[in-house]
């Protein structure tokens, strides 16, 4: 988990951000789209701040349709460029522990 603590000199992720992360990455790997949302995250990267800031703006709109409990905590997530590189990093990761048949390797 210190990839984990090592985002900036000012910010650590605290255990919630961690397994919300790692949800996230859980949820990109058992849809079985890896390899379009590892390449849709690696464009959206250089503009994550503004799609950060478009969630807030939309935030009163969206919360009114879905829950509010990790919205705005996405939203801020989101605003740091390095965790995507995370989330991309735990989506690999995830990816090489299991094999094609959904079975986990064993090393």
């Amino acid at each position: 988990m210190g990839a984990f603590t090592n985002i900036d000199s000012n910010e650590v992720l605290s255990d919630n951000d961690i397994d919300f992360i790692h949800r996230i990455a859980k949820k990109i790997h058992t849809s079985g789209l890896v390899t379009p949302c590892m390449f849709f995250l690696e464009m959206i990267r250089p503009f994550s701040s503004l799609g950060s800031h478009a969630l807030v703006f939309m935030g009163p709109l969206i919360t009114g349709f879905i829950q509010s409990d990790g919205y705005y905590r996405a939203a801020e997530l989101l605003n740091n460029k390095n965790t995507l590189v995370i989330l991309l990093d735990e989506v690999e990761r995830l990816e090489s522990l299991y094999s094609d048949d959904g079975m986990e390797k064993n090393n």
